[in-house]
């Protein structure tokens, strides 16, 4: 039998627990310095129920670059979700695991000419546009692709306004592709969109579904039968974000624009699903203590007089995980795994290489915290793993995946895992983040479930 490698294990417990009380579990083991994921497959799943219960017309097409962690793809791709691939090593990854040619959509409007003809030789045909340079490449190296045309519709708030590098105006440019397509010979069956990544406003979609449909009409008077609309990404997934508003307006425009129509809908969300999914653990290994003047260079005592400030240095940071800050635009607060005792003080935390811009935290306020805390950071399954890096020589964490009893039953039936790939092993008792002044975590819910280990093929 295969020897499984321990990061490719999935854990998870019977009796109450929480991801908290996993990584509790875990550090009490001992001999633990490196930062780890704990992933729960279980939030996983009720977010893919959910978006099916509220949008069951929009199939949903994971965004591989959010976080392509093999466990996660493998777990969407047993729910029966579709998958925006944006290269060929990322249509390599997911079709390596069996997914059927017809749930990809190679979703980057500007490909490299090799990468188009790999997806061609794997059987993806549908892949997306938006200038006249791709049309001709696509038309030199795989001229029986279905294409799809990338409009532009930005939100009026965004994370991450992809805009301003992909899709053309739907107005002054798609019409005259859609036509330059036609006299290719090039097939166009549908239009997509993207309102930008952690988009902040429900109405555009209501606005980008009015402009798909003029060019369905203007497609199919240019030759093109059209049966596809790709709503693109831009949806929340933090804890206690909701999808609930947004979709009542994808909902309501489907059925203004596209009743009865025979037109498939799909959308490419990416952190809805990946970013609660995930909590980090990282270990504080040194500190430095600053005052005055100093403390306000070291990166957080302005403005605050002469008090002591304290640097604390984590094992993970800006070059790992937490590149997160740089090119996801995120915000984030460490909550000890054990109760910090004191009155909190000013206090920074930063990354370990050797380059002073590894600044996690800038200023927060925090009781004092000893040589060999463990710190808690929630929400960091998006845009964390795929862009860290081992630079200075730190690794990129590994991730310890949960799984609950009852997913467990109906997962292990389901491809690509199998009963044989799960050995039960003893339960971990929960173990909650107790509340630290200023920061004062909630709680998570807990959940039931048998503490199982599950190798991938």
């Amino acid at each position: 039998m295969k020897v499984i490698e321990e990061e490719q294990r999935v854990q998870v417990m019977e009796g109450q627990w929480t991801a908290e009380s996993v990584i509790k579990s875990i550090v009490e083991e001992g001999g633990h310095d490196e930062p780890f994921y704990v992933m729960d497959l279980g939030e996983v799943v009720a977010r893919y129920h959910h978006w099916k219960e509220l949008m069951p017309r929009v199939e949903p097409f994971y965004a591989v670059k959010c976080n392509d962690d093999k466990l996660l793809v493998s777990t969407l791709a047993a729910l029966g979700a579709g998958f925006d691939c944006a290269s060929k090593a990322e249509i390599e990854m997911v079709t390596g695991l069996g997914v059927r040619p017809e749930r990809i959509i190679f979703a980057n409007p500007a490909k490299l000419a090799s990468h188009i003809r790999y997806s061609s030789s794997m059987g993806v045909d549908l892949m997306t546009f938006d200038s006249e340079t791709e049309l001709v490449k696509i038309k030199q190296h795989m001229p029986h692709a279905q294409l799809v045309v990338r409009i532009r519709c930005d939100a009026a708030a965004a994370r991450c306004p992809l805009g301003i590098k992909f899709g053309c105006d739907p107005v002054t440019e798609a019409p005259r592709l859609l036509k330059l397509a036609a006299v290719f010979g090039l097939r166009v069956v549908g239009v997509s969109f993207h309102v930008g990544s952690g988009a902040e406003e429900c109405g555009v979609y209501a606005r980008a579904i009015q402009y798909c449909r003029a060019l369905f009409t203007l497609g199919a008077a240019a030759g093109h039968a059209m049966h596809l609309l790709d709503l693109g990404g831009g949806f929340p997934g933090h804890t206690g974000s909701s999808i609930r508003e947004t979709a009542q307006v994808i909902n309501a425009a489907l059925d203004a624009n596209f009743s009865g129509c025979e037109v498939r809908v799909i959308a490419e969300p990416g952190r809805y699903f990946a970013c609660a999914a995930y909590t980090l653990a990282t270990m504080v290994y040194a500190k430095r203590e600053v005052a005055g003047k100093e403390g306000e260079v070291a990166g957080a005592g302005a403005g605050e007089g002469a008090e002591t400030h304290t640097m604390y240095f984590m094992n993970d940071g800006v070059y790992g995980s937490f590149n997160c800050l740089l090119y996801d635009h995120q915000e984030v607060t460490p909550v000890p795994l054990n109760t910090a005792e004191g009155i909190p003080r000013s206090s920074s935390f930063w990354g370990p290489t050797c380059d002073s811009l590894d600044c996690v935290v800038p200023r927060m306020r925090i009781p004092p915290l000893p040589l060999g805390a463990w710190l808690v950071f929630r929400d960091m399954g998006a845009y964390t793993l795929p862009v860290a890096s081992a630079f200075n020589g730190f690794p990129v964490p590994k991730v310890r995946a949960v799984v609950d009893r009852r997913l467990w039953s109906v997962l292990k039936e389901l491809w690509p895992l199998t009963e044989n790939h799960f050995a039960v092993a003893p339960p971990v008792a929960p173990a909650p983040v107790a509340p630290v002044a200023p920061v004062a975590p909630v709680a998570p819910e807990p959940h039931r479930a048998v503490f199982v280990e599950c190798a991938l093929k």
